[in-house]
């Protein structure tokens, strides 16, 4: 060790040294983060375009039990018939939801 350097410039160069360690690692954390951030925002778009379609589809579903409802019941029977089977079908799953998220708080 040379003896030549004074401690107090020893330790400033030591903290320098430290403070580009911690932000290289900072700066690969970043990096890091950047390269996965593309696959999610991609699984986030085609994910959120195959719910609107599957919503799409069951909107047409319910359209086409009135339709096929109302030959044999009229089209308000037919109606109220779809909508209230929906309701109950809906009510079902968000007690279900409702029961998951109090067993978690748990």
């Amino acid at each position: 060790m040379n003896g030549d350097v004074p401690i107090g410039q020893l330790f400033s160069q030591l903290v320098d040294d430290g403070k580009r360690y911690a932000r290289a690692e900072v700066e690969l954390y970043k990096a890091k983060a950047a390269d996965k951030a593309e696959p999610v925002k991609m699984a986030a778009i085609y994910g959120g375009a195959a719910v609107v379609l599957a919503l799409s589809a069951v909107t047409a579903l319910l359209v086409g039990l009135i339709l096929a409802l109302t030959t044999l019941l009229g089209p308000l029977a037919a109606t109220l018939i779809v909508v209230l089977v929906t309701f109950a079908i809906s009510g079902g799953l968000g007690y279900l939801a409702y029961k998951q998220i109090a067993e978690a708080r748990r």
